[in-house]
Parts: C-alpha cells; structure tokens; sequence
C-alpha cells in the first residue's frame, strides 16, 4: 500500500512536468522559472531515487527516473533559453 502511495504522489507532482518542458520548448522563455528551484527538485528526485535502491527496490524507481528526466530536461531547456534570452 505505501508503494501506491508513493507511485500516487508521484504521478500527481509529476503530472506538471511534461506541461513546464512543453512550455519552456514552445516560448523559448523562462519567465516564471527559478533555476535554484529546479535544481532543489532535481536533487529531491535524485535522493528519493538513490534512497530507493539502498532500502527498497521496487517499481516505483520508475517513476522516480521519469520526473528526473523532465526536471533535467526542463533544467537543460532553462540553460538554452537562458542563453537565447542574452
């Protein structure tokens, strides 16, 4: 049950994910976005990820890859924008 939870939780913070990259892809903007906050995210995933491995491996290691890979995406398109905004 705390897996589905967890997998729960996950799907509804990531959902907003794939929303950010599409939006950062399509204005070449980053209005609104903070790259401090992306990285904290980033580093969020990254320790629910490795604490994933080390104490229970399971499926959800999944959806913890899938939202860091947007949050690094969206971490790599705020970098592009950035220098097209200079």
């Amino acid at each position: 049950m705390a897996s589905l939870l967890e997998v729960a939780m996950l799907l509804f913070f990531g959902a907003s994910w794939p929303i950010s990259v599409y939006k950062s892809w399509t204005s070449r903007k980053n209005g609104g976005k903070s790259l401090l906050f992306l990285c904290f995210i980033w580093t969020g995933y990254v320790c629910g990820l490795v604490g994933k491995f080390l104490f229970s491996p399971s499926y959800v290691i999944i959806f913890y890859c899938v939202n860091l890979l947007f949050v690094t995406v969206d971490i790599l398109l705020y970098l592009c924008n950035r220098s097209l905004e200079s």
